[in-house]
């Protein structure tokens, strides 16, 4: 597809990336179930494997059906290129990779979906790299956490599980005054409710597996690189602006410019990871991908609905979601979010731990799943499940308190849900 600007985001969901296929003219993107490629001639696969050619060798690295769908996460984000793996976790490994290295360290803010918080407190201690934990809402603690080991930001746009709302703008130029990337995963808002890059990301990560997919029927991740950021600036990221062993010397930022970044996901990070999404899951995604801006729409106003009810329910301590205006977050919704604060939200039932308990065990349209981001509308007890590794004082700052569930409102019938809802309380109150 050509790039236009004038194509709005609608267009962009369907079309981007894909083109009728040469071979049979088919019109949606086939699902090329293929290992390896056939090369034209010894030399075609020597300019391939030296990075002088772009093209397909191998499909841990490379495959038409999954760069279709790169290119059309790429594009809805305003990025330069993405990389798309097999999960949201492996995408979030992908964005380190590059950037660190023992002894250095990715500050990260507390409110992280819980697997998060446990991939960032423990296995990347395994590579030698250390999370440092702030509160995103204290820019002077965000700065001083900061150091000469100090390789990145990450923080989440609306925050699991609680929807919380960071303010990228800012968070963003305190890494910028320290020369330092920062990654966002976007899973739950997705380029229809904000993109990150707009605000000053380099990074963007997904967990294509939710929304983007919106049926729950695949795993899998992706990377977008925004383009902007100069890998060559200082020596903190030799990965990119230091000749690279592997390829004879070469300097990905010299060589790619600022599709550096992306280069290095496929050559470094695929071939030696080998976090690699299959050709079936990349379909599934893309089909997902096509109606996406009408679901979100359809999940924001049911969640509006749905959190302005239970917020005035007695049994109800407290509703975690920033589109309403009792949310101290609410005034970041039309900067950061402007069509919308998202569909994923928590809310704190009177009677604590048992109470939650008896509410998820009564509900019958809601489904009791470690998932967001469905069609169908989803409940979790995070504290019993999502986040039960973390200690309590880590679920609270990460707003999953024991005598709080995790809603991800679908595209139902919002009566439909209030009416389920009202029974499940009724049942919990007991």
């Amino acid at each position: 597809m050509t790039e236009n600007p004038i194509y709005g985001f609608d267009t962009l969901q369907v079309h981007a990336g894909a083109r009728p296929d040469p071979t049979t003219g088919a019109r949606q993107t086939p699902i090329y179930q293929t290992t390896a490629y056939v090369f034209r001639d010894a030399d075609h696969a020597a300019a391939l494997f030296n990075l002088q050619e772009v093209g397909y060798i191998y499909s841990r690295l490379t495959n038409p059906t999954v760069a279709v769908l790169q290119e059309r996460i790429a594009t809805l984000e305003g990025g330069i290129g993405a990389v798309c793996c097999s999960s949201g976790h492996a995408a979030q490994i992908m964005a380190l990779f590059p950037l660190m290295g023992p002894g250095l360290n990715v500050v990260v803010s507390t409110r992280l979906y819980g697997g998060s918080v446990t991939q960032f407190s423990h296995t990347i201690k395994r590579f030698g790299w250390e999370a440092k934990f702030v509160d995103f809402d204290d820019l002077d603690a965000v700065r001083a956490a900061i150091d000469d080991n100090t390789r990145a930001v990450f923080c989440e746009s609306i925050a699991n599980p609680g929807g919380y709302i960071t303010d990228l703008d800012a968070i963003a130029g305190v890494a910028d005054a320290a020369g330092l990337p920062l990654i966002v995963d976007n899973t739950s808002a997705t380029p229809y409710l904000c993109r990150p890059i707009e605000h000053g990301a380099t990074l963007v990560v997904h967990s294509v597996t939710k929304y983007l997919t919106g049926n729950g029927t695949v795993m899998g991740g992706a990377v977008v690189d925004s383009g902007r950021f100069d890998w060559s600036a200082s020596d903190k990221f030799p990965s990119l602006s230091a000749p690279e062993p592997a390829y004879h010397g070469l300097k990905f930022h010299e060589t790619f410019g600022n599709l550096a970044f992306t280069f290095h996901g496929i050559a470094i990070g695929l071939r030696d990871l080998g976090m690699t999404m299959n050709p079936q899951a990349a379909h599934y995604a893309l089909m997902g991908i096509e109606t996406l801006s009408l679901r979100m729409e359809k999940h924001v106003a049911n969640a509006k609905r749905v959190a302005a009810w239970l917020e005035q329910d007695p049994r109800v301590e407290y509703v975690t979601y920033a589109g309403l205006e009792s949310s101290p977050y609410f005034d970041r919704v039309e900067r950061i979010c402007p069509k919308g604060a998202g569909a994923l939200f928590t809310v704190a039932i009177k009677g604590g731990y048992e109470a939650c308990v008896r509410l998820v065990d009564s509900l019958e349209l809601f489904s009791h799943v470690a998932n967001l981001g469905d069609t169908r509308s989803l409940v979790i007890h995070a504290a019993s499940t999502t986040h039960r590794q973390l200690t309590e004082e880590q679920q609270v700052a990460a707003g999953a308190a024991p005598n709080v569930v995790r809603f991800s409102i679908g595209i139902e019938d919002a009566d439909d849900l209030i009416r389920d809802l009202d029974q499940a309380l009724a049942k919990a109150a007991d």
